[in-house]
């Protein structure tokens, strides 16, 4: 993809034609504030990059049927989405449709050389399956703080080895398109805009509860990602004065006491114990717990595994409760690895919330859970790539 958009009209009517599909002139006209000669003339020059291609006749309005217009078919975005302890890579064409998805397990502290080895290797495996002959751009989303114009994490602390890397460039040679890299979260409530729960949504809150814990934070339609890119950090917030140190050298914080980790951490202390029979089978079995072990155990009506799901989605509720105080969401997402606990966590999160934040804010506040699971990530790269390539240059 070489053609931009040249100027803001061009780029509001590619994302509306990215957002709402194959629309006819007259149906763009209905969104744009434009004249219908400007309108042609814009539309026009957009067909003359490729971008945009004819695409048949529109249903009849009345008078002359106008002709439909869609994003060029064979655009390709490839969406990375990097986790804790796993990759998900995927291509989408230009409405951020998935063609193909790929996962595979990959520990991130085993550092970038390694992860993005493995993510070359899967879009060579997506780009070999005939899914694309090149990808037009890219996004990535990394667990960990970035610094967002320069696509450099910094200091995350469940990376190492990642401090200053230069994601951005590094992968854009590789690839030979463009890159765009984010917050792993932000990239979630990206996703979950465009195509789950929050599609009509504003201004919400996307909470992601995996090894870590993060908030996306969508005001207006965009993610806040604040002055340095390090907005939404909520897992570093002290839930616990003088509590359990974090890897982050501070004590106390949201991710110490409930996250993936933290959760994993205090099921094995539990079966260990003798404080769960449930949990100490499993850990006989598998040699390590994690949260879809406590899961499992809460679902087989396990009193500790219930105990430690409600406890953490009080710390997490309290939290989120200051939170929805300060920005007033329309909306409260809560996603990642951790949402397999289910209805245990959100009826705890949501007690804490509705008890502690002024009625005027929690009144028509609904908190749920996000509706794409490890799709949300990479819809939310392609989308972040797609955001920057629909811009003017």
């Amino acid at each position: 993809m070489t053609a931009r958009p040249a100027n803001a009209h061009q780029a509001r009517l590619l994302k509306l034609l990215r957002d709402g599909g194959p629309n006819s002139r007259a149906q763009l006209g209905d969104q744009v504030d434009l004249s219908r000669s400007k309108l042609a003339v814009e539309v026009d020059r957009l067909l003359e990059t490729g971008l945009v291609v004819a695409d048949g006749l529109a249903a009849s309005r009345g008078g002359r049927r106008s002709h439909n217009i869609r994003l060029a078919p064979g655009l390709r975005f490839l969406g990375v989405d990097i986790g804790a302890t796993s990759v998900d890579v995927a291509v989408t064409n230009a409405e951020l449709e998935i063609l193909g998805h790929l996962n595979q397990p990959m520990d991130v502290r085993e550092g970038p050389v390694a992860v993005f080895e493995q993510v070359l290797s899967m879009a060579a495996k997506l780009r070999a399956s005939g899914l694309a002959e090149g990808f037009d751009g890219a996004g990535i989303g990394v667990p960990g703080p970035v610094r967002f114009p320069e696509g450099v994490p910094v200091a995350p602390p469940i990376m190492p080895g990642w401090d200053g890397f230069p994601v951005r460039e590094a992968l854009s040679q590789e690839l030979g398109c463009p890159v765009m890299v984010d917050n792993d979260v932000n990239l979630m409530a990206m996703g979950e805009m465009h195509a789950g729960v929050a599609r009509s949504v504003g201004d919400f809150l996307c909470v992601k509860i995996g090894t870590g814990i993060g908030c996306g934070i969508v005001a207006g339609g965009d993610v806040h990602r604040g002055t340095t890119g390090s907005a939404g950090d909520i897992g570093h917030i002290q839930a616990v004065p003088g509590g359990r140190p974090c890897a982050c050298g501070n004590r106390g914080c949201l991710e110490a006491h409930f996250s993936g980790a933290a959760l994993a951490r205090d099921a094995t202390e539990a079966a260990q114990q003798g404080r769960s029979v449930e949990l100490a089978t499993r850990l006989e079995a598998n040699g390590a717990l994690t949260a879809v072990d406590v899961a499992a155990a809460a679902a087989a009506g396990d009193a500790t595994a219930l105990d430690l799901i409600r406890e953490g989605g009080d710390r997490v509720g309290q939290v989120i409760a200051g939170l929805v105080s300060f920005f007033n969401p329309g909306l409260v997402v809560i996603g990642g690895g951790v949402t397999g606990l289910g209805h245990t966590l959100l009826a705890a999160i949501r007690t804490q919330v509705y008890r502690q934040s002024l009625p005027l804010a929690t009144g028509n506040l609904p908190i749920v859970l996000g509706e794409l699971g490890p799709t949300a990530g990479v819809i939310g790269a392609a989308r972040l790539i797609s955001d920057h390539l629909f811009s003017p240059a």
